[in-house]
């Protein structure tokens, strides 16, 4: 299976429907107050955790996703149909990231979590909504106000209870092989696994866990060697840790040094990784010199306070009491639920604005929230609308600081999707 485990997708949320503008026409009521509704909610895209799914591979044939329009409005104070929300499925462990700050904004780590990456825009208003004791025959209505839009970056976190690590051609592969249904690649050369592989461990009817064969590691994985923080950021959601060595040193290389390199890229990748319970596996006690090597390799791994075990993949040697010993301290470990840290946006003031000058567009750009809301729900085809945005622009103090800028008469100015030109009141 195609494994991906980082995407890219864009999610724009659908707009708000129109308010209406209408009167009341009925026989004997000569004039009609105004009765328009108020337009529907936009669509929001929505990402669901789903425990069937196990990949990120869709999103390299589909990374768009957009919501539709809310109703519009109409007579008789009828308010648009709201727009249904396009739920996105994910698999679980998936976190979403901010694509421009890099910013966490979600973990979906349980089945049904739920994350709105993009919020539909609410309907505008109908002129209905407008009528006071004053002011009867109000003939504006509001826009529907724009959806949320932009591109996030997700990343899949392997949901796995054990992770196996450790140099290339240990014998990672051919161990889950042994004890899951799994099926990975197994041959005799560097790097045959690419990418995780999950298998279900059944120890009996009642017993069972995940175990994941994650891709070898190498000195200087923690700084990103050798495709290290893809491979290392899958560690980070294990509970149990089997740290899986060569104890026959069959291509020269020490057990001992072998097991120091691999630790020490695990604590500086993360110190969480460090207190994680680790037991080491000490394979390929079936061939020559593997007995010797593993009297060095049990005498500094239990020094150091980390059980050690032996076994050989090709002929099965140990690895049931090796399943077994790992479940049990699985059950000991304890649960980390909150791994990632969701950024927190410091929203600023909505009525707050920047004015830029000379821009690529216009003479002054000026830039907001709640100031760019309000031109994208105005309709400047209704003189009432126009004036309505001027005394909202005015009390904004946008008029003002435009003028301290040096605004001149006739100049150009960009708010949102729209240019004016600044004429004196």
């Amino acid at each position: 299976m195609l494994f991906t485990d980082k995407a890219r997708i864009y999610v724009e949320a659908g707009s708000g429907g129109d308010g209406a503008s209408s009167f009341r026409r009925e026989k004997y009521v000569a004039c009609g107050g105004p009765d328009g509704g108020n337009g529907g909610r936009g669509g929001s895209v929505v990402l669901v955790a789903d425990k069937d799914l196990n990949t990120l591979v869709d999103f390299r044939y589909k990374r768009k996703f957009v919501a539709q329009r809310g109703g519009n409005g109409a007579a008789k104070n009828c308010t648009g149909a709201k727009a249904p929300n396009v739920e996105v499925k994910v698999p679980l462990g998936t976190v979403v990231y901010d694509d421009a700050t890099g910013v966490a904004l979600a973990d979906l780590a349980h089945p049904g979590d739920q994350f709105v990456a993009a919020r539909g825009g609410r309907g505008g208003k109908g002129n209905a909504c407008y009528v006071t004791s004053t002011k009867q025959g109000v003939t504006f209505a509001e826009k529907g106000e724009p959806g949320t839009k932009g591109w996030l970056r997700l990343e899949l976190k392997m949901l796995a209870d054990v992770g196996m690590v450790g140099y290339p051609s240990v014998g990672k592969s051919s161990i889950v092989a042994r004890v899951s249904a799994a099926r990975p690649e197994v041959a005799a050369y560097h790097f045959t696994t690419l990418t995780p592989v999950l298998g279900v461990v059944r120890l009996d009817a009642e017993t069972s866990f995940v175990l994941a064969d994650l891709p070898g590691l190498i000195e200087g994985a923690s700084q990103g060697v050798g495709l290290g923080h893809d491979f290392l950021r899958h560690i980070e959601r294990t509970r149990v840790i089997l740290h899986v060595v060569d104890v026959s040193g069959c291509e020269g290389r020490d057990p001992v040094e072998d097991f120091k390199k691999i630790n020490e890229e695990l604590v500086l990748y993360s110190e969480k990784l460090a207190k994680r319970p680790m037991l080491v596996v000490a394979n390929k006690m079936d061939l020559p010199d593997a007995e010797e090597n593993y009297k060095k390799l049990e005498a500094y791994v239990t020094a150091q306070g980390y059980p050690i075990m032996k076994a050989s993949a090709a002929t099965s040697q140990g690895l049931r009491e090796i399943m077994w010993k790992a479940y049990e301290m699985l059950q000991k470990a304890p649960a980390e639920e909150e791994i990632i840290d969701i950024g927190k946006v410091d929203e600023a003031d909505p009525d707050s604005f920047t004015i830029l000058r000379d821009t690529e567009d216009a003479d002054f750009e000026v830039k907001g929230k709640n100031i760019e809301r309000l031109v994208a729900m105005t309709n400047f085809d209704n003189e009432e609308a126009v004036y309505r945005f001027q005394l909202i622009w005015r009390r904004l103090g946008i008029e003002k600081a435009l003028k301290e800028k040096g605004i001149q008469e006739g100049q150009s100015v960009k708010i949102g999707d729209m240019v004016f030109d600044y004429q004196e009141q």
